[in-house]
């Protein structure tokens, strides 16, 4: 499941590839535009940064940016920069695999799903850059909650 931190994470960097190409804002900006604490938005972007997606400058005219195009920048990828493997169960992860304790992980049913849910998660969020991300209409993101 995302996490708050992976979602206030997309909402950052959704608003970051808003501003025109090279645009910086302040973290206080963003946080109060999307309704997002600002010391874990402050501790967020800190880690996007340090993953390569952001670029920060300090001071008056200071502020974050996105280290490289949007067109560039996968959304699977700044997820688990955030939130790490996308599997839900470690056994089902690619990354992150941890045996289970209590099943066969060649039988198990449960383990069998979760790598096809994984696999669902990462070719969605793998698909989507960080420029398709921001330009769903209104329209689109409707269709996205009837989904739901």
């Amino acid at each position: 499941m995302l996490t708050k931190k992976g979602k206030y994470g997309l909402k950052a960097a959704v608003h970051l590839a808003r501003l025109p190409p090279g645009g910086s804002t302040q973290v206080a900006d963003i946080a109060e535009a999307n309704n997002i604490p600002k010391k874990f938005l402050d501790v967020i972007l800190g880690e996007l940064r340090n993953a390569g997606f952001l670029s920060s400058k300090k001071g008056k005219l200071g502020g974050y940016r996105l280290a490289k195009p949007a067109d560039d920048i996968i959304v699977g990828e700044m997820i688990r920069a955030l939130d790490g493997p996308l599997a839900p169960f470690p056994c089902a992860s690619r990354n992150a695999y941890e045996p289970c304790e209590d099943c066969d992980i060649a039988t198990c049913e449960v383990r069998l799903l979760m790598v096809r849910v994984r696999d669902a998660i990462g070719t969605v969020l793998d698909t989507y850059t960080l420029a398709q991300m921001r330009d769903l209409s209104q329209e689109q993101l409707a269709s996205f909650v009837d989904y739901i």
